[in-house]
């Protein structure tokens, strides 16, 4: 049980051409405005201002408006634009419309100075996943506008969160956390992933048994698969793009490695042989993988080519580099900056290509972890701890801009979207 806490503690610790790891400064001034206008009536006040505040906030993430904080009250079918909003590019007016069974449908125009360029309904059978519109209206309008594709706003976000010693839950969400939905609870259950790219179902690991076991639940159905289990630990840390492979840690000889395994033929191939601690494996093209590992006396970040003995570092500055994703030749990793024994370190996340020798800070303050990818790899969802408060932390790599959404009372040990 002690090499499990260690690790856990251990683990837990190609855009358009462009180069992500240079810094991407845009002048803001430049941008297009947008105002939002409510044409709701008769409706719930704290719901209108939930609504106002989420779509406000989605049209600011995407990056490519000044969106104007005030909230404008006016008459859906009104064709006038207020004085007061004359000035701005665009205006999105929206009309929440309850319906039976708590259901919710949103009425959107999107004008171009005083002129209609587009309209829309949404509806969702409960009320309370309004947020879910909401990220499907920003999509929309930046659609329109011809931006770079933003699919990762209508992801699912799956977290586990730590109760209390022995016990945990596994969580379904929006990208800003704002939505929950509790999917394993019961024990001790960590490291979520998702199983394939429509995200309908997952593997996670299960600590209530005698072993530890990595099992695999269908969103749909709910049915549970029991998939691998090992002394010592076992964790998923990534899929393949095919959802047939994946990659787990596991420590049946009492430190843990890197295996490989494939789900039709259940075929377990162990990838790395070191008497220390590999970790965190992540597929790297098509026959390769990065992994972060102590082979140095320090946990930093390494590559390998599958069915090879060669192992490569990757990562050259500074001596805690832990938690990496990958996307293309993308690699962000965090790392520890500070070594203070009696106070919080500060973790920061790091973006390198293996393209070039350019490392970018993407952080600058607290503890920062848990980087993951969208899947176009233009974004990157993580967790910000600063000053006691925790929050999710969206990074859009292109803009040169972060953004975050506090959380209450989060302590998330596993992330993935």
């Amino acid at each position: 049980m002690k090499h499990i806490l260690i690790i856990f503690l251990f683990m837990s610790s190609l855009l358009y051409g462009a180069d992500n790891t240079i810094n991407v400064v845009k002048n803001v001034a430049t941008l297009p405005t947008i105002a939002i206008e409510d044409a709701s009536t008769d409706f719930s006040t704290a719901l209108q201002d939930r609504f106002f505040k989420a779509i406000k906030s989605d049209l600011n993430v995407l990056s490519i408006f000044n969106v104007d904080s005030s909230h404008y009250k006016v008459t859906f079918s009104n064709d006038t634009v207020l004085p007061e909003e004359k000035n701005n590019d665009y205006i999105l007016r929206y009309r929440l419309v309850s319906g039976e069974s708590k259901t919710l449908t949103v009425d959107v125009k999107l004008f171009k100075k005083s002129q209609l360029v587009m309209q829309k309904s949404y509806k969702i059978n409960n009320s309370k996943l309004y947020i879910f519109i909401s990220h499907a209206i920003a999509y929309d309008v930046n659609k329109y506008m011809g931006a770079a594709p933003v699919e990762w706003m209508k992801k699912k976000v799956i977290f586990s969160r730590l109760l209390s010693s022995g016990q945990s839950e596994i969580v379904i969400s929006d990208y800003t956390m704002s939505y929950q939905y509790v999917i394993v609870k019961g024990g001790l259950n960590i490291f979520p992933i998702w199983a394939n790219q429509d995200q309908t179902s997952f593997y996670f690991t299960s600590l209530n048994g005698a072993k530890p076991m990595l099992e695999k639940v269908n969103i749909s159905t709910g049915k549970v698969t029991k998939i691998l289990s090992s002394d010592g630990m076992i964790a998923c840390s990534d899929v393949s793009q095919d959802g047939k492979h994946i990659l787990v840690t596991m420590a049946p000889h009492g430190q843990p490695d890197i295996y490989l395994y494939d789900i039709s033929s259940k075929k377990l191939t162990r990838l790395t042989h070191f008497s220390g601690i590999d970790v965190d494996g992540q597929f790297f093209g098509n026959d390769s993988i990065v992994f972060v590992s102590d082979r140095l006396g320090y946990p930093t970040v390494f590559s390998k080519t599958i069915g090879s003995n060669a192992v490569s570092q990757l990562v050259f500055e500074g001596h805690h580099n832990t938690s990496c994703a990958v996307s293309g030749h993308y690699i962000v990793y965090e790392s520890r900056e500070t070594n203070n024994a009696f106070s919080v370190n500060t973790y920061n996340l790091h973006l390198m290509s293996t393209q070039t020798d350019y490392i970018r800070r993407l952080t600058a303050v607290g503890v920062n972890i848990l980087p993951r990818f969208s899947q176009d790899g233009n974004t990157i969802l993580f967790i910000k701890k600063y000053k006691g408060q925790s929050a999710v932390g969206v990074i859009r790599l292109n803009y040169n801009k972060d953004y975050l959404f506090p959380l209450k009372h989060e302590n998330i040990q596993g992330l993935d979207w």
